[in-house]
């Protein structure tokens, strides 16, 4: 028997020009682009000024395709049409913020032009794709010029016009292609906000870098290595895009819901252009998604009106002007790596925020890898951080316990001689780099660093996200919960209370330092008011604040 013709085994360009593209062949081009759009998701979030400068349009747009590459990863379905609708209800669920609500209903345009095709040619994308245009417009109450909406506008249009010259699919996604890039070139004209701030729409970026992806898995390019050197745009001046974000964008709100009998779309869009702005409805399988921004005060008032009309699934706040002044504050803590030296012994550490990033900068790390709780770096995460490093000599920390098992796989993947320090907590971490000596014994250094971490203990304080009893401790949704060394010790109804019993119960008066990392989701006047109410109960104690940049967590707590 024969072994199947596929992209995979003979040259892809002929592929695609010779045999018909079925669902398998469409799950390769949806991995390739989102694959392409993580490898330069950096370079989207500097980009995000539009509308509001919080930096995560490429996460959430990652995010987003994510979540829909996983309803399809397994699957085993040839008609692209099914494919497709597997990947709209994907990305529909994994929705991000206003761009990955936006991408859903691309996606779902996309999907139901395409419902009924056994395979994938030139005509039927151009055809999806204006239907992912018109599915995408519908989805915006006040669509917006310059931005994603514009970028699969003028996709679909050149699309169309293409099929006067070609048939050839490749040849259409080269066309997309240019035309993204095209109109994303333009989107500084059309939304003056870009223009201020010497960028291009994030939105739009992100699009583009889907498209190329398909387009590079096609013509066997390398999707794993950035072509744009993200280091120009790392100093660009946002203060003017900061100045032009439209007020009432306090909080962002997303509800999913199952509307009742007689729901309509157009009142829904009225009575929500009373509430906030920046308003996007996704809707997939009877599901519908809806995403706003509002004023502090507002920000129950879409949850409460989407319960009156419907039945409620799931719900989800942030705080946007946190996350801009977030990024502020990351622009001002540029993180500067230890040079490494042949023979030298190279620490590579987990870092779950910029500013613990540039304080284990300043103690001598050589690479850091982004990661944390909810968000735990791959094995091949770990160990790209330090295969090029100049040495083989090598030491991990991972601060977690949740990536400890990462970390030794990387180290049994490599010649190199690597050690893991099993550092579960951050602060066991920053109390190993302090005995890092890059130029004596490997093991000495190994063991010094091991015996450090039980000069610290670590607290850290979040929020519950559910009702639960562990340990003998009772803990509401919404209560801000204290861990200790990892073990859950008290659930109480403020920050400030919780930090002081957590002190409490570490017998704090034999301990000289305490240090306060702060995290994205707290203000530094809020953290350095909570330090004050400390050091008044406990003056012998010297504490520090720190901007950590953490997510999730309020605080984690180095205790010396």
């Amino acid at each position: 028997m024969s072994e199947k013709i596929t992209s995979q085994n003979i040259n892809r360009r002929m592929f695609y020009e010779r045999f018909p593209v079925d669902g398998q062949e469409v799950k390769n081009l949806v991995a390739a682009s989102m694959i392409w759009l993580k490898t330069n998701m950096e370079l989207v979030n500097l980009l995000n000024v539009f509308p509001v400068p919080d930096g995560d349009t490429g996460t959430n747009m990652v995010l987003t395709m994510q979540s829909a590459f996983a309803e399809i990863e397994n699957s085993p379905e040839v008609h692209i049409g099914k494919m497709f609708g597997m990947v709209a209800q994907g990305a529909l669920m994994g929705a991000r913020g206003n761009s990955g609500v936006i991408l859903s209903q691309i996606w779902r345009g996309l999907a139901s032009g395409l419902e009924n095709d056994q395979t994938l040619t030139a005509a039927g994308l151009a055809a999806g794709l204006s239907n992912a245009r018109d599915t995408a417009y519908r989805g915006v109450v006040r669509p917006v010029e310059g931005t994603i909406l514009t970028v699969i506008k003028d996709v679909a249009k050149e699309s169309k016009k293409a099929l006067k010259h070609t048939d050839e699919l490749s040849d259409m996604l080269e066309i997309v292609v240019k035309a993204a890039e095209e109109s994303v070139e333009r989107t500084p004209d059309l939304l003056p906000v870009l223009k201020d701030a010497g960028v291009v729409d994030s939105g739009g970026m992100g699009v583009l870098y889907l498209f190329e992806g398909m387009l590079r898995w096609i013509n066997e390019e390398s999707l794993d290595e950035p072509i744009t050197d993200v280091d120009e745009f790392k100093d660009l001046d946002l203060e003017a895009a900061m100045h032009e974000v439209e007020e009432g964008q306090d909080y962002e709100v997303v509800v999913d819901f199952h509307p009742g009998d007689g729901f309509v779309l157009e009142d829904f869009y009225a009575n929500l252009e009373k509430m906030g702005t920046s308003i996007q409805v996704a809707e997939g399988s009877g599901l519908y998604r809806m995403h706003i921004h509002l004023p502090t005060e507002n920000r129950y008032m879409p949850i409460d009106y989407c319960m009156d009309i419907g039945t409620v699934t799931n719900v989800a706040i942030e705080n946007l002007m946190i996350q801009m002044e977030d990024i502020a504050a990351q622009k001002e803590e540029k993180v500067e790596l230890n040079p490494i030296e042949p023979g030298d012994i190279a620490v590579v550490t987990v870092s779950p925020g910029t500013g613990i990033s540039k304080v284990f900068a300043s103690l001598g790390v050589a690479a850091i890898v982004e990661g944390g709780q909810t968000m735990n770096p791959s094995t091949q995460d770990i160990l790209a951080a330090f295969e090029n490093l100049p040495t083989n000599k090598i030491i991990i920390l991972p601060n977690n316990k949740n990536i400890v098992m990462a970390a030794e796989t990387a180290a049994n993947a490599t010649v190199k001689k690597v050690h893991v320090v099993k550092s579960r907590t951050v602060p066991q971490g920053l109390a190993a780099m302090m005995r890092i000596a890059p130029h004596e014994d490997f093991d000495k250094v190994a063991a010094d660093m091991e015996k450090a971490m039980d000069e610290v203990i670590t607290g850290e304080l979040t929020t519950a996200t559910r009702t639960v009893e562990i340990d003998g401790v009772e803990v509401k949704e919404g209560e801000i919960i204290a861990l200790l060394d990892g073990k859950l010790v008290l659930s109480t109804q403020d920050l400030e209370t919780g930090c002081l019993e957590l002190l409490d119960k570490t017998r704090i008066e034999n301990y000289e330092i305490a240090t306060l990392f702060y995290g994205n989701n707290i203000k530094r006047e809020d953290a350095e008011e909570i330090a004050g109410v400390i050091e008044e109960k406990h003056p012998d104690l010297e504490v520090e604040v720190q901007h950590g940049g953490q997510q999730h967590y309020q605080f984690i707590i180095s205790i010396e």
